[in-house]
């Protein structure tokens, strides 16, 4: 696996996983391509960092942070839906750490999307700090 950070030309891209990751935290959820390519857009032009996962030239993932105050926040982080269940999330996690330079981060999750807690929880995260569930390696 590798990782790559994202450049204006992946913000299409980027809006559809986000898509995809909304649908998956909410079936009725109903933004459209365009708002989630300009939210993306926007989030990308004040700061924060998008990454791609790729395993060969596959993208599997992304994350999506923000590291203007420590601990750096962890705003989106997915792997496409038939990818999952394989190890890449945690591979991704880590790689993602490992480019970053960090062993902490505030990590934005539905806590009522009991699947995706239970991903978090495989890595170790189980600590909350005013209701932001938190890594520390």
């Amino acid at each position: 696996m590798r990782a790559r950070e994202c450049t204006a030309e992946d913000v299409a891209l980027l809006a559809q996983m986000n898509k995809y990751s909304l649908e998956d935290d909410d079936p009725e959820a109903n933004l459209s391509l365009p708002h989630l390519e300009n939210r993306m857009r926007d989030y990308i032009n004040s700061g924060y960092k998008a990454f791609l996962f790729l395993i060969d030239e596959k993208v599997i993932g992304y994350a999506l942070s923000n590291g203007a105050k420590p601990p750096i926040y962890l705003r989106q982080f997915f792997i496409v839906r038939d990818e999952r269940r394989k190890g890449y999330g945690k591979q991704a996690f880590h790689l993602l750490l490992d480019l970053l330079g960090i062993q902490e981060s505030d990590i934005d999750v539905y806590t009522w999307n009991d699947s995706t807690v239970r991903f978090w929880r495989t890595l170790g995260v189980d600590t909350r700090r005013n209701n932001k569930i938190v890594y520390t390696s």
